[in-house]
């Protein structure tokens, strides 16, 4: 039997501007761990897997939304729909085809049909459209990470001492990671890094900051 509430006392509050102290991020993965089973520990791999950019693609989405965890569910839903808008907008900065490297959830019966198939609704497509606008790209990337910590917190709202709010503190932990490693020339970089997002190298493209 997983002691999840024991697991939850264990660990800080982490807010987004959370420094590491006395222990590392590393380290409070690796206390969660301890005291995972290891069916949770296969979860834990998968959430973390959904953080490499290399390993993610229209297959993992797939396995993520049918998962049967609804933290999962929900949270990858989530980042599938943030990834094709950047993507779209990355699309339409370079002059690119508008649904160029967009990835689609098809259904088969529905495509044998002729039939196209709906895009899952994503009610923050506003707010991220407004913030992908912005000129300064640290701020553009921090206001992207507040959004996903706005949705943890909404998805986890009734959930207090079982699994998903485990999963929900692991997810802000890896957005934490990255802010801990990132810096002000990183930052400026990190359009070009957006760009590898889409899985696909743009040749012959240029862009200047202004």
């Amino acid at each position: 039997m997983n002691n999840y509430v024991y697991i939850i006392a264990g660990l800080p509050d982490f807010t987004p501007d959370w420094r590491q102290g006395e222990k590392s991020l590393d380290e409070y993965l690796d206390q969660v761990r301890e005291l995972l089973s290891a069916k949770d520990n296969e979860v834990l791999d998968f959430i973390i897997k959904g953080f490499d950019k290399d390993q993610i693609g229209l297959e993992f989405y797939k396995e993520a939304l049918s998962h049967r965890l609804g933290f999962i569910r929900e949270f990858f839903l989530f980042d599938f729909n943030v990834r094709n808008q950047k993507v779209r907008y990355l699309n339409q900065a370079l002059g690119r085809a508008a649904e160029k490297d967009v990835l689609k959830l098809t259904d088969p019966e529905a495509e044998e049909n002729g039939l196209e198939t709906e895009e899952p609704e994503f009610k923050e497509s506003a707010r991220l459209q407004k913030i992908l606008e912005g000129n300064d790209i640290l701020s553009r990337e921090r206001g992207i990470d507040d959004l996903y910590w706005e949705k943890i917190d909404e998805i986890t709202l009734f959930d207090y001492l079982n699994f998903d709010k485990i999963l929900g503190v692991i997810v802000k932990m890896m957005i934490i990671r990255r802010w801990l490693i990132l810096d002000e020339e990183t930052g400026r970089a990190m359009f070009k890094k957006l760009v590898d997002e889409v899985r696909g190298t743009f040749k012959g493209v240029e862009y200047n900051e202004k």
